[in-house]
Order: structure tokens, then C-alpha cells, then sequence
């Protein structure tokens, strides 16, 4: 059952939204931190051993029963490799050779990914004029973030690569979840705890082979692993899930409307990286881009799946 209702009416998903916001946007801070002595693999790995840990305490806390649906488990073992195994590491390799400021921007192409996605492999509609003119310019405001006129400037064409491959699987799963998980009516600290966990089993092995960059106590970056894991990976997760249920794939996405903010400016405050000015104009113009494609400018009202 839905029903129309006005955006900024609805406080039981408003503040979910915003605190995903903010801590997805920190979470390129946390991986440039764990960078430091950990692998891109072993990011991902602690990431999620440290986000399973936080979900499966909530889990017993609140005595949740883990359902033994197969189809269940196996369309969340994919969303287990669409987002914290591929695009977990592809971010934190990528984090290697770009500044974090540069990872929140090209993250904020999530929605626009996810309308892709939904064009191409979950379409239940006709392409729309304004789907196809946001989806151009948010092209446009990415070309202006990377400099393309200028190459790429001083990133590698690998890195740039593992970037927009990560927020493609990442635009991925919001239909896929959408079309193919909720309908198994799992509670979402249910899906979180299976997905974080499958993620961390995948990774392991990865870990156990190289996981660990050098071995040496680094206060800041220890912390910023578990950060990383038990929020962005634990209790975020299960607020995303949430949020998804209640407002849908399209409105869920456009959390990274904020992400790009509080990376930007975790990246320059916090870490004093460099900034030019093609990288703030080109995320606002993808921004724009993202808005438009999903018809922001023609709403009075959003829809609310109960």
C-alpha cells in the first residue's frame, strides 16, 4: 500500500537519510586512514568483520530470528559482492592513487547509475525526456570533475576505472534489492547481518594472503577501521534498508546528494587534500543532472511505500 506524502513531513526516514549521509560521506576519510596500514583488501575485510560484529550484537539484543529462506540468502549473497566486496575494495584501491575528495564526488554518480540500471535490466517503464537530459548532463558534470579536458590530470586511468565500476555495482543494488529482496519480508537487521557476514567470508581469504600492509599501532587508523566497520558497515546497512523500504530505490539513492558534501569537506579539512575547482563545480553539475533524471523538478509530492 502507498500513498503520497510531502518530503520534509515524514521524520521516521528523514533522519535516517541524513545520518547515512554523513557517515557514508566520512567513510573515504576512514579508508584513507586505514590505508595506511592495511591493504585495499584488508579495508574491505576489517570493514565488514567489524560491521557483522555490531549487527549480529543488535541481532541477539533484540532475539531477531534469521530466516532460512534459500532464495533469500543467495539474492543477498549477491548483494553481499554488489556492494561490500567489489565495490569495497575496487574504492579502497582506487583511494591509493586518488584523493578521498575525488572518491565522494564520483560516488555522488549513484543515482545516476541506479536509474541506469533500472533502464537497462529492471525497466517497468518508457525512457522519459528528462530521464535522458539528466543522465547527459550528470555525464557532463562528471567530464568536468575529472578535467577531461585536460586527460584525466594526475589520476590513473585504473583508478578512475575502479571508481566507476564500484558506484555501478553500487547503482545496481537498489533496484536489485528492491525487485528481488524485499519481497522475502526479512527484517533489514536481518538482510544487514547476512550481507555484511557473507562479505566478510568472501574476503577472508584475500585478507589471509596479503590483508595487512604493515604491522604497526596506529591509533588514528585503528579507529578509523572500526568506524568504518561498525558504522558505515554495521549499523548504516541497516538504516539503508530501512530507509529503502519505507521510501523506495530512487529516493534511497540520492543519499549520495549528500555524501559528496561531507567527503569534500571531511577530505579538505580533515586530511587538508587538494582541491581544484573543476571537482566541486563538476559534482554540483552532477548533482543537477541526478535530480533532474529523476524528475525532482516535476514532483509536488514523493511516494511512500508503507
Amino acid at each position: 500500500m502507498s500513498k503520497n506524502q510531502k518530503v520534509g513531513g515524514d521524520e521516521k526516514w528523514l533522519h535516517l537519510f541524513l545520518a547515512i549521509g554523513i557517515f557514508w560521506g566520512c567513510s573515504f576519510l576512514f579508508i584513507e586512514q586505514a590505508l595506511k596500514f592495511l591493504n585495499p583488501v584488508g579495508v574491505s575485510f576489517l570493514r565488514c568483520l567489524c560491521g557483522a560484529t555490531t549487527i549480529w550484537i543488535i541481532v541477539f539484543i533484540k532475539k531477531i530470528k534469521i530466516p532460512r529462506d534459500r532464495k533469500l540468502w543467495m539474492h543477498v549473497f549477491a548483494l553481499a559482492l554488489m556492494t561490500n566486496v567489489i565495490p569495497g575494495t575496487l574504492i579502497a584501491l582506487a583511494q591509493t592513487n586518488v584523493t578521498s575528495v575525488l572518491a565522494g564526488i564520483i560516488n555522488s554518480t549513484t543515482p545516476l547509475t541506479t536509474l541506469l540500471a533500472i533502464m537497462f535490466f529492471f525497466r517497468h517503464e518508457k525512457i522519459k525526456s528528462h530521464q535522458v537530459l539528466g543522465l547527459f548532463i550528470g555525464f557532463i558534470g562528471v567530464a568536468t570533475v575529472f578535467g577531461i579536458w585536460e586527460g584525466i590530470g594526475d589520476n590513473a586511468p585504473w583508478a578512475i576505472g575502479a571508481l566507476i565500476i564500484a558506484v555501478t555495482f553500487y547503482g545496481i543494488t537498489y533496484p536489485y534489492t528492491t525487485k528481488f529482496v524485499f519481497p522475502r519480508k526479512a527484517r533489514p537487521e536481518v538482510l544487514a547481518a547476512l550481507q555484511v557476514t557473507f562479505g566478510g567470508f568472501i574476503l577472508f581469504p584475500f585478507f589471509i594472503m596479503g590483508g595487512i600492509k604493515k604491522f604497526e599501532f596506529m591509533p588514528i587508523s585503528i579507529i578509523s577501521v572500526i568506524a568504518l566497520g561498525a558504522i558505515t558497515s554495521g549499523l548504516a546497512p541497516i538504516w539503508h534498508f530501512r530507509l529503502l523500504s519505507i521510501v523506495g530505490s530512487s529516493i534511497t539513492s540520492s543519499v549520495a546528494y549528500m555524501t559528496p558534501i561531507v567527503a569534500v569537506t571531511a577530505g579538505v579539512v580533515l586530511l587538508g587534500e587538494p582541491i581544484t575547482w573543476n571537482e566541486p563545480v563538476g559534482g554540483l553539475v552532477v548533482l543537477v543532472g541526478t535530480a533532474i533524471s529523476q524528475g525532482r523538478h516535476l514532483r509536488n509530492s514523493l511516494e511512500i511505500v508503507e
